[in-house]
């Protein structure tokens, strides 16, 4: 039996090929393992649920007489307090978020020095975007402050 080409079996053939690459194509993305994407967060339903707090403490940032202040320095990343804060009494921690690459995450606790500073040290951030997240209570008064920033 012989297959009489003409230009309708042409059409239906392109359409064939066409929807079949198609598929490949998402198959093949799909179950990649080099293609794999994470959440920003596992819980974040459960993290919706503090976000009022963190309303709450971004205002009580944002009244602060001296806003928290971040510099870049040869030494790394310097964070400092307002100066109407005692710094002995600051307690909380810092969250620094790739979104690049997860693995580049990290989280310290506020350990404030004499100098009213904390030091992100050099060595532990590469060069690109980072969100900088700062969550302290001083007082029984919880603060936040966001920032993103390029190193």
């Amino acid at each position: 039996m012989k297959i009489k080409m003409n230009w309708g079996f042409g059409v239906v053939a392109a359409f064939v090929l066409f929807i079949g690459f198609i598929l490949y194509f998402v198959i093949s993305m799909g179950t990649s393992k080099n293609l794999e994407y994470d959440l920003v967060s596992k819980d974040y339903y459960k993290d919706e649920l503090k976000f009022q707090d963190q309303i709450n403490a971004n205002k009580n940032s944002k009244n602060l007489k001296q806003d928290l202040t971040i510099l870049k320095t040869k030494e790394g990343l310097k964070i400092m307090f307002p100066k109407e804060m005692e710094t002995k009494k600051i307690e909380g921690k810092v969250f620094l978020y790739r979104p690049s690459n997860k693995q580049l995450d990290f989280e310290t606790p506020i350990v404030v020095s004499d100098s009213s500073y904390l030091l992100m040290p050099d060595k532990r951030l590469l060069g690109g975007r980072w969100n900088i997240t700062v969550s302290w209570s001083y007082k029984d008064q919880k603060y936040l402050f966001k920032k993103e920033l390029f190193y």
